[in-house]
Order: C-alpha cells, then structure tokens, then sequence
C-alpha cells in the first residue's frame, strides 16, 4: 500500500517533519516514478519552506503541505505567467499533481552557482555590477502583465492594511530596539499615505536575495544566471521588491545602492527623502520583516537613533 503524507494544521510540526527527509524522501520518489521519472541519487534541499528534491541535474521536485496551498498557486502561476517572457532564466514546468490533498510541480533545474555562496565574496565592483543586474530584472519581471496573478489574495491594500495593524507588536516581539519602536508609530500613521494602496500593482516576489539567484562566471566576472522560488508572488507597488536587495545586499554601501536604484530605472534625483521614508516603511511591514536579523550593516543598531536616521543608513544619497 503506497505511504502518504499526513495532515498538519501546524507549521512549527510541519517544519520539524519536513527536517527529517528519511519520513516523506520515500514519497517524493514515488511521485517522481509515478510520472516517469526515475532517480537513482536524489539530492534533499535542507532550506527552504517546502519539500524540494533535485531528482537529478535537470528536474527538481517541490511537493506543498496543504497548509500552505497559497505558495503553490504563486509558483505555479507566477512559472507560467513569465515563461518566455525574461531575459534570465526561470524554471520551467514539466509535470503537476496532487497527492493526499499536497500539491506538488516537477519544474527544470537552472544552471550556476547559488548566490549565497558566491556574493559574500565577490569584489566590490562586482558586488555593484551584480546589483544593477538584480536592479534590471526585478523591472523586467515587473513589466510582465500580471494576467491571472491580479487574482492572487489577499489583494495589495488589504495585505497592507493588515501589516500596519500589526507591526508594532510584531517588532516588539522580534526585538527591535525601543528608541526604533518609539518612532514605528509615526511611521505607521503616514504609511497609507506614503504607499500607493490602489496604483496599478505590479509582480512582486518579495525575496530579491542572494538564496533566490543562480550566478555564473566568466572571464573571472560573475553575473546574474536565473532566478527561482515564486512561492511568495503577489500583485502590489513596485518599490516593495527593492527591499531584499537593500538589506541583504547593498548594507548601506552608496555606490552599492545606486547600482541597484539605476538598474531598477531610479535616477539619483528621484531617491528623495519621501521615498526613503516611504521604503522604510515597506520594509517594516514586509510579510517577513526582522530588521534586527535582516539588516546586514554591521553595528546599525549604535549608527541610528530612529527610524529616520535608519532609513538614511540603509538608502545613504
């Protein structure tokens, strides 16, 4: 009788079960030879949300616990909204199904290098290269029309509106310094002011970062070679995606930045202190905002004193 996978209506007791590949690696490869496709040397991804399973160097298989269906929907019709439709490389959707109520896509593999390993030490000329790249391809992906990906929930003004209701209490709880705190209300108060609520939305990914970027090199030169992991796609204001570079990336380096700004279409003149603070408010209410372990400028915490001295570190002119 063929295994299946159980019932979670917790995700704490999905993570601790999804970090023992030996309890569902057994059904991955029954799905993977029930279309076909057979996997002598199967490779588990420890990170990640979902359960994901290279089946060889060309196919990857991502199977979605039911409590989070909403990711598998973002993947799935954000992969096929922007086929064909980039410069960089995306994956490709070979096979989809269901399995005891989990969704589950079969998509290609890209080629290259996982950024993570290779940007921390990259040279900083080609830090600044890498991130107008970065800058580009989040305005490429944001030129593609949204077609059904307008449908995706929860819509962007009440996704904002439920971020600003709980922000404080969500930075109170990840920790974040009082003399910040002090100042998130105010910031909150201006926030449906300072985001568009009801311009025309865009494609968001919500993780421009360093974990979602294959590179590779040449000539010594390392370059942007595809992007991945859509699960977190929604329909919103476009300056939503400049925030995982910021933080991740640029760290508050100016040259870094304006890289970044410039691929993105920013000139120098329209980094201005509204968008600033406007940006700075984005990335308090992001859906995984924790500035105290996301904000990558060593010693930030003793360089600002609010919140208004923050945004200046981390989007310097």
């Amino acid at each position: 009788m063929p295994q299946t996978l159980p019932i979670f209506t917790d995700a704490d007791a999905f993570d601790r079960w999804r970090n023992e590949p030996a309890q569902w690696l057994s059904i991955a490869l029954d799905i993977a030879h029930g279309h076909g496709r057979h996997c002598d040397a199967p490779h588990v991804f420890a990170t990640g949300t979902n359960l994901v399973v290279a089946l060889d160097d060309r196919l990857i298989l991502k199977i979605f616990p039911p409590l989070l269906r909403a990711q598998f929907v973002s993947e799935r019709g954000a992969l096929a909204q922007l086929a064909g439709r980039l410069r960089l490389p995306i994956p490709e959707i070979v096979a989809e199904g269901e399995r005891d109520g989990w969704p589950w896509l079969i998509i290609t593999r890209l080629e290259g290098v996982l950024g993570s390993e290779v940007w921390p030490d990259l040279p900083e000329t080609q830090k600044q290269r890498v991130l107008r790249e970065i800058g580009e391809t989040i305005a490429d992906v944001q030129a593609v029309p949204l077609g059904p990906l307008i449908a995706l929930e929860p819509r962007w003004d009440a996704f904002m509106r439920k971020q600003i209701a709980g922000c404080h209490e969500r930075h109170r709880r990840l920790g974040l310094a009082p003399k910040f705190l002090d100042g998130l209300d105010d910031l909150l108060r201006d926030a449906e002011a300072l985001i568009p609520m009801h311009a025309s939305p865009v494609i968001l990914t919500g993780e421009y970062i360093p974990q979602n970027f294959m590179m590779a090199c040449r000539n010594d030169e390392w370059s942007v070679a595809g992007l991945f992991d859509f699960g977190d796609v929604r329909a919103g204001w476009r300056d939503y995606d400049l925030l995982g570079p910021s933080a991740f990336m640029a760290a508050g380096h100016p040259a870094r930045m304006r890289s970044l700004f410039e691929g993105f279409g920013y000139s120098r003149a329209d980094v201005t202190f509204t968008l600033k603070r406007r940006l700075m408010a984005l990335m308090m209410l992001h859906y995984a905002s924790d500035p105290v372990r996301h904000i990558c400028i060593d010693g930030w915490q003793e360089q600002a004193d609010d919140l208004v001295q923050l945004q200046e570190l981390i989007w310097p002119d």
